[in-house]
């Protein structure tokens, strides 16, 4: 018997009134999935918080979405009641049946079974506008926003559930900058919009999670003439970030110090400040002076 066959026996299809961790719970053995802990699998099964994260998208009817990692299809559905168009992109295969049982109502919805990080999204998007909503997996949070953020099609802007700690770390301001704030503060404007406990997530981790939104610029935030060359200053200045400047910067450009001093003058950066005081604009300043040299 087919699975979603067996789902409309066992259990009642996924609703707004029926989503909870009971439901859940058999929608997962009925299709025979474990949740699995290297994939960062940690559904959410509370209906107010889904409703809350897709209201902070401030979606309208011709929305086009990227979801990552949809899982059992939860968020999919609240997303897919708002946008015109959902694009699924799922590593897990196990899911398939499950997604494509639970979703079958929603023609709106495509399903795309292939590593997010593998994907080129322009052609995935097919060069249109778009937002991202995704509960993405903790453990390749940052590279997952890189392929947003630094593809050459980029969202409008993205809504992501995440570890709080990282999405905190993301919002900071000069004095405790990281180069993860950086590279997101560069292309957008991160801010928490929702804090999660565990207890709405299933399996429950062990932190707290947040709603992040980032609402990406249409260019970045500084101008400079080239980005590689940006981040390879913030790379070199955050190398030894406890060091003063000067020296983090000789040694992760492979400079003399006395250099870097002169290089920091040029940008008028005091040379004794450490990296995390620095802001984008300083970083800029910092840029075109090495550019410039």
């Amino acid at each position: 018997m087919p699975p979603d066959t067996r789902i409309d026996l066992i259990i009642p299809r996924l609703t707004k009134a029926t989503l909870t961790m009971s439901h859940l719970k058999d929608l997962l053995e009925n299709y025979n999935i474990d949740p699995k802990k290297s994939l960062g699998q940690n559904f959410i099964h509370d209906t107010n918080m889904l409703e809350k994260i897709v209201s902070t998208a401030d979606l309208v009817p011709s929305s086009r979405v990227v979801e990552v990692g949809p899982g059992t299809g939860a968020l999919t559905r609240f997303i897919a009641e708002q946008a015109k168009q959902v694009i699924a992109v799922e590593l897990d295969e196990r899911m398939r049946p499950a997604l494509e049982g639970e979703l079958a109502q929603y023609d709106n919805v495509s399903l795309v079974f292939k590593d997010i990080l593998d994907v080129n999204i322009g052609e995935l998007v097919g060069y249109q506008d778009y937002t991202v909503v995704a509960n993405i997996p903790y453990y390749i949070t940052q590279k997952i926003i890189r392929t947003f953020l630094e593809a050459t099609h980029r969202p409008d802007r993205m809504i992501l559930t995440m570890q709080y700690e990282v999405a905190d770390r993301i919002c900071a301001e000069a004095g405790d900058m990281s180069i993860l704030a950086v590279s997101v503060q560069y292309y957008g404007n991160p801010k928490i919009m929702l804090k999660i406990p565990p207890d709405v997530f299933y399996p429950r981790p062990d932190v707290e999670s947040a709603v992040l939104r980032i609402d990406v610029h249409d260019k970045p935030l500084v101008d400079v003439s080239d980005d590689k060359t940006f981040f390879r200053m913030v790379r070199a200045g955050f190398s030894q970030k406890r060091k003063q400047l000067r020296n983090s910067l000789s040694g992760g450009l492979q400079i003399k110090s006395k250099q870097a001093g002169e290089l920091l003058a040029r940008a008028e950066i005091d040379p004794k400040r450490r990296a995390e005081t620095l802001t984008i604009q300083e970083w800029a300043q910092v840029t075109r002076a090495y550019m410039e040299q």
